[in-house]
């Protein structure tokens, strides 16, 4: 279970260090990909392959599908954990996240997602403020 928060720097050739309780997770690689929201996805070989599996069963006669899959998949990278656990992460899915040299690295669950900091503090902002509001309109 991938679960915490971390507050983690870029440094200028793109790079960012997994923290260390999560690499073994991902010792045999990831896929980093845009996320919803404005940030990235960090999945597991495994875990992605799930995602798009779920993704290719979805009928491609619905424009939505269509431009669902699209969005997920040509945003999407396979990238591998280097000597210090880090990894590069595609300028291009820097550019869409509006990432800096700051970060946060979140877990959710089966993956993690990686924000701007800014980003991500308005987005904590909203969720500690509007939580009984979200957590009723979300059925468990």
């Amino acid at each position: 279970m991938l679960i915490g928060e971390y507050d983690l720097k870029i440094d200028h050739k793109g790079r960012v260090a997994i923290p260390a309780r999560f690499r073994s997770t991902f010792q045999d690689g990831l896929v980093v990909a845009r996320g919803f929201d404005k940030c990235l996805t960090l999945y597991a070989i495994d875990e992605w392959q799930r995602l798009a599996g779920n993704l290719a069963s979805i009928p491609l006669t619905q424009a939505n599908a269509r431009r669902i899959t699209r969005f997920t998949f040509s945003g999407a990278f396979d990238v591998e954990l280097d000597r210090q656990g880090r990894i590069i992460v595609p300028a291009a899915l820097r550019q869409y996240a509006g990432i800096g040299a700051e970060v946060v690295m979140v877990g959710a669950y089966d993956h993690l997602e990686v924000w701007s900091k800014d980003l991500w503090m308005a987005e904590k902002y909203y969720m500690i403020e509007h939580a009984t509001e979200i957590s009723e309109a979300v059925e468990l």
